[in-house]
């Protein structure tokens, strides 16, 4: 199967959690928090969203940084996505 986004949303695969800090210490599932970056599998084809036009600015394969709370999660075929606005995706990682 496949995720096809509509209108201005984007398919996100949430990057690996860090397991360790930079200090060295190993944390426990529980307490790492879960990253903001994610990389772009799908992109919707923009248009005309609520009465305005959307230009997609972020492409397959970007690496980006996305708001906290954005976002739908979904799980496929055993692998976990997330699918968000265009404009709650914050940056572009290069």
């Amino acid at each position: 199967m496949k995720l096809v986004p509509l209108g201005d949303r984007v398919v996100l695969k949430q990057l690996e959690a860090e397991e360790t800090t930079k200090s060295g210490i190993v944390l426990p599932g529980q307490a790492q928090e879960k990253p903001q970056q994610a990389e772009v599998i799908a992109v919707g084809p923009g248009g005309v969203v609520d009465g305005k036009e959307v230009k997609m600015e972020v492409e397959v394969g970007n690496k980006v940084i996305y708001s906290k709370y954005a976002g739908t999660e979904v799980k496929l075929d055993g692998e976990e996505y997330i699918i968000v606005k265009q404009s709650d995706i914050l940056a572009i990682v290069e």
